[in-house]
């Protein structure tokens, strides 16, 4: 049997999502991280929920930069990144606004009256959010597949929505018929005549409730551009640097890496799906990016660690790695990043 689920064939009986073959990541039900890890089982969930340890977080941590307001286009080969919070990511680039899992929600939860807060409002109003293209849902996890975000934006924008394979079940009744297309690992989908979508993989899990667990597949995304390669990931553990040094190796240079470097704390139980700051500094050497724009942090409360305890730790790995910190940028909500077409 395949490392990762159950045995092969049991098909839609059993994964409520995804009916499709057997892969190296697809055991015919689930799916899983190849050479990889599970995720923690709910006893030790428990043990974490209930171990002590967590740093308060404040109610509100604004942020200094005021809401954005983004250019309608940006053409050609400039590069702007615009952070709106936690993983929502405003690329503009060849004429291409691209939005990365949308969250305008106040909590990234099932519940609207229960689960992580926003401790800062979106940087982003979304009055003032041009009109999108396109939107990359990386996986189902609520702090970033977001149902109410993406049924505003398809309805509004009538953008379409890309998402690893299964995640159309969850996202094609709120955006509508005709607006999502899956991707597996490896897939490629053409975005204009001189813009490519690639998916890629990365070190992580998927789950809306508790018998969910793995089915529907997770993801990182390359968006192939005339002003070089933007590499995104939502959410990922570091598993041993494999899947930066791979996407290196198949793709090359790469001018901005979008990757997370918060919720990671307790070690026992993040590993497996978050890297931390550490990590992502050795995420952005292996995979040979540029620049970065970090996200995952400082805007809901997922681990142990303190609101600003990242941040901290980013700056001391840079240093010690000998990179500037002009390099790896930690956006705030509301903070626009004009990357330097030049690469270092």
């Amino acid at each position: 049997m395949p490392a990762g689920g159950a045995a092969a064939g049991t098909g839609r009986a059993a994964n409520r999502y995804y009916d499709g073959p057997v892969s190296d990541h697809f055991d015919g039900t689930r799916f899983f991280n190849p050479d990889g890890e599970e995720p923690n089982n709910f006893v030790e969930l428990l043990r974490w929920q209930f171990g002590g340890g967590r740093v308060a977080w404040p109610t509100e941590w604004p942020s200094p930069f005021p809401p954005a307001v983004p250019e309608a286009r940006v053409e050609g080969d400039r590069l702007v990144v615009t952070m709106v919070g936690h993983a929502t990511i405003l690329i503009q680039t060849a004429g291409l606004n691209i939005l990365t899992d949308p969250v305008w929600s106040d909590r990234a939860s099932p519940l609207p009256f229960a689960g992580p807060k926003r401790v800062n409002p979106p940087g982003v109003r979304l009055a003032d959010l041009p009109t999108i293209d396109i939107v990359l849902v990386t996986h189902n996890h609520y702090d970033h597949l977001d149902l109410a975000t993406l049924k505003t934006l398809a309805r509004r924008d009538d953008c379409l929505i890309f998402t690893p394979l299964g995640n159309d079940r969850i996202i094609g009744p709120a955006a509508g018929k005709g607006r999502v297309t899956t991707m597996d690992w490896g897939g490629s989908a053409p975005l204009t005549a001189d813009v490519t979508l690639h998916c890629e993989p990365c070190h992580h899990w998927s789950a809306r409730g508790l018998a969910d667990r793995r089915m529907a597949l997770w993801s990182a995304f390359l968006i192939e551009t005339p002003g070089g390669k933007i590499y995104h990931i939502g959410d990922t553990g570091f598993h041993r640097g494999i899947n930066y040094r791979a996407i290196r190796e198949k793709h090359g240079s790469i001018r901005l890496a979008n990757l997370p470097f918060g919720a990671y704390e307790p070690r026992w139980f993040m590993r497996p799906q978050h890297q931390n700051p550490d990590e992502a500094v050795q995420g952005m050497v292996a995979s040979g990016a540029a620049f970065v724009a970090g996200h995952h942090w400082g805007t809901f409360r997922l681990t142990n660690e303190g609101v600003d305890e990242p941040l901290a730790a980013l700056e001391s790995a840079l240093d010690a790695a000998g990179i500037g910190r002009e390099r790896f940028r930690a956006l705030r909500p509301g903070e626009m990043f004009e990357v330097p077409r030049s690469t270092v």
